[in-house]
């Protein structure tokens, strides 16, 4: 196998976590585009700075809340649409051959940020990998986080 340098994984993994919630100060940001935000309302979405793969989204409440089990189906189903409209926009913008979609609650289930659930949407192409491999051995599609940015924005506009 052939190996690639994602030097933004090494730094995630190896460099200090942020103590304040990410999707919090995400929703409260005076610039967006410094954490790569898409949107607030209704939900957050947001570029994962480290990601898996290109376009890596992550979707959360506004409210801070680890409890899925304890929302409100309302809410539940608010969230569920804005995953599936960034879903779309995903597939309009980038083509991808797949996506995986997850939502990982608690840290056993492999939560980086436990007290603020949130959905990952990591498009997936043929013959990059699987997900489960997907931390060991992910082929990177080569383009800037910021490039990312500046293609999806307009439409969560």
């Amino acid at each position: 196998m052939n190996v690639l340098w994602a030097p933004w994984r090494g730094v995630y993994l190896s460099g200090p976590k942020p103590t304040e919630c990410i999707f919090c100060s995400a929703r409260e940001a005076a610039d967006p585009t410094e954490q790569y935000v898409l949107c607030t309302t209704p939900a957050v979405i947001m570029l994962n700075k480290f990601p898996y793969a290109t376009a890596h989204l992550m979707v959360a409440p506004r409210r801070h809340t680890a409890d899925f089990a304890g929302m409100p189906a309302s809410e539940a189903c608010e969230l569920l649409t804005q995953v599936q409209r960034a879903a779309a926009i995903l597939q309009q913008v980038y083509k991808p051959d797949g996506m995986n979609i997850g939502l990982n609650l608690g840290v056993a289930a492999g939560a980086g940020f436990a007290d603020h659930l949130h959905w990952h949407l990591v498009p997936r192409w043929i013959g990059d990998t699987n997900f489960m491999p997907v931390v060991a051995g992910v082929k990177v599609m080569g383009e800037h986080l910021q490039e990312i940015y500046e293609k999806l924005r307009p439409h969560f506009a």
